[in-house]
């Protein structure tokens, strides 16, 4: 199949789009706040000191450029920094933690410079997302309830 215009496909394709997932421009929603903290992070190099600095600044760039911005205040089932977030990674039990910009070595903090508080900032309640994990696996990530903490 020859495709002429790439904005349009042939009505005899067999392929048929698949829209399961939402657009990147409504996956995510970031507060001003939000943005302020994440480029803080970046321009401070504070991403230096947690495993696989590269991939969460690139992660955390992409989230920048392809979020839309959430309404301030923040809706009540958004996680930002401050809320604590009940979440299901598949195959485990419910956990839960407290969001945080800046890593602390308190159990329950969910650091936005580790992969799991990186994908999870700016979902929505009963929001899912493909989590990477540490081992270069993909796990699922559902955000089960979103609290003021």
């Amino acid at each position: 199949m020859q495709i002429t215009n790439s904005t349009r496909l042939r009505t005899d394709s067999a392929y048929t789009p698949s829209f399961k997932y939402a657009p990147l421009k409504s996956r995510f929603q970031l507060t001003n706040s939000d943005r302020v903290g994440i480029e803080w992070l970046l321009s401070a190099g504070l991403t230096a000191e947690c495993p696989y600095p590269t991939l969460i600044e690139g992660f955390l760039r992409h989230k920048l450029r392809s979020s839309k911005s959430a309404p301030e205040p923040a809706p009540h089932d958004l996680v930002v920094p401050g809320r604590l977030v009940s979440y299901m990674t598949s195959g485990d039990k419910a956990r839960r933690g407290k969001v945080t910009i800046i890593p602390n070595e308190d159990d329950g903090s969910i650091p936005v410079t580790s992969f799991l508080g990186a994908t999870m900032l700016g979902m929505r309640k009963k929001q899912r997302m493909p989590l990477l994990r540490e081992d270069s696996g993909i796990d699922i990530l559902v955000v089960l309830d979103v609290l003021d903490a």
